[in-house]
């Protein structure tokens, strides 16, 4: 779990509320201007393998304002078939460590003021869910 003098520097409080009450392994990282946010050992449904990989998130210059936009995941994860998921074939290294991009461009508008960590984490379950 990330150092609460780091968390608190690092990510807002509403944010910090949902990591400390509802995923139990985390840890944040500075990246140039951006925040990284890593659950560890998040849950995928059982379309995927391997079943639990490290999810990052990357919260950008400008967050809480600005939106957040795909996912990254340690290691690499694929549909149970052997295939790669849908736009997850591109990688990405961010503090040395090699990551898988989702790109994933949401439809519903980033809500200023209402969305955050919570309701992007239940967006990316969502999106997960559909097995592609």
């Amino acid at each position: 779990m990330a150092e609460t003098e780091q968390l608190e520097d690092l990510v807002p409080e509403i944010d910090r509320d949902f990591l400390t009450e509802k995923i139990a392994k985390f840890g944040v990282a500075k990246s140039g201007n951006d925040v990284l946010v890593i659950i560890h050992d998040f849950e995928f449904p059982d379309a995927y393998a391997p079943r639990t990989a490290d999810l990052m998130i990357i919260l950008p210059a400008g967050y809480p304002n600005a939106n957040l936009d795909m996912f990254w995941t340690t290691p690499d994860v694929k549909l149970k078939n052997g295939s790669w998921p849908d736009r997850a074939t591109e990688r990405g290294t961010y503090n040395n460590i090699n990551w898988q991009r989702w790109s994933r461009h949401f439809p519903q508008q980033w809500r200023q003021g209402v969305d955050n960590l919570r309701t992007f984490v239940t967006t990316i379950r969502r999106e997960l869910a559909r097995g592609v």
